[in-house]
């Protein structure tokens, strides 16, 4: 992808936000000159901000994802045991099949349009299973046959264990959708059933307004 889209991509993302008065950290406008000389260890450690990805498609409109980690703690070293993300998810803009080894995860559609989820159980071999499963949709269960979807209604959520493949998309216009879950790693942690790349490779036509996570090393 092109930086100079990235960067509109980035500032739609904060107009959608203000928008819907969801309002990020203040390091999350900073420039790449303003993250220069402060502590922000604990930020680029655990890969909070800006995060973006086609997952290796060069089509992000169609498959695509918009998101920012606003908490994260480490994997299997105490302290914060937990991770919020706040996404941007387009009309029929899908975020591919996937489960996580370790993450439990609360998917919230915090406003917009509809979001539909697929499911499937994954067998032992990662594969998709044909068994039904039973998933909680605000705390009450529902049975989902093998490859069915769950569309969830502005303010409604559902939970999703390890090993459940999952790929989402909304229904009607841009949603704001919501993470809430054990702390995240998408270096070890994430599952695609295809191959697939999670970070972007990035074509610097221009400079970035805004640093994603995968900048911190080069520009921090």
């Amino acid at each position: 992808m092109k930086r100079s889209e990235i960067n509109q991509l980035i500032q739609e993302a904060i107009d959608f936000f203000n928008d819907r008065k969801f309002y990020l950290p203040k390091w999350a406008y900073w420039t790449p000159d303003e993250w220069k000389g402060k502590d922000v260890k604990e930020v680029t450690e655990k890969m909070l901000g800006w995060d973006l990805t086609d997952f290796g498609s060069g089509r992000f409109f169609e498959r695509g994802l918009l998101l920012f980690t606003l908490r994260n703690g480490r994997l299997n070293t105490g302290g914060k045991c937990y991770a919020e993300k706040i996404m941007v998810v387009r009309e029929n803009q899908e975020t591919p099949f996937h489960f996580h080894w370790s993450k439990h995860e609360d998917i919230i559609n915090r406003g917009g349009g509809r979001l539909a989820i697929q499911l499937y159980k994954s067998t032992e071999d990662e594969k998709l299973s044909d068994e039904e499963i039973t998933v909680m949709i605000d705390d009450i269960p529902r049975r989902v046959k093998a490859g069915g979807e769950v569309i969830l209604e502005p303010g409604e959520s559902i939970f999703l264990e390890p090993y459940v493949y999952h790929r989402f998309y909304a229904i009607g216009e841009t949603t704001m959708v919501g993470e809430v879950s054990s702390v995240n790693d998408d270096n070890t942690d994430n599952r695609f059933y295809e191959e697939l790349g999670r970070f972007p490779e990035i074509e610097e036509d221009v400079k970035p307004n805004h640093l994603l996570v995968i900048d911190y090393p080069k520009w921090i």
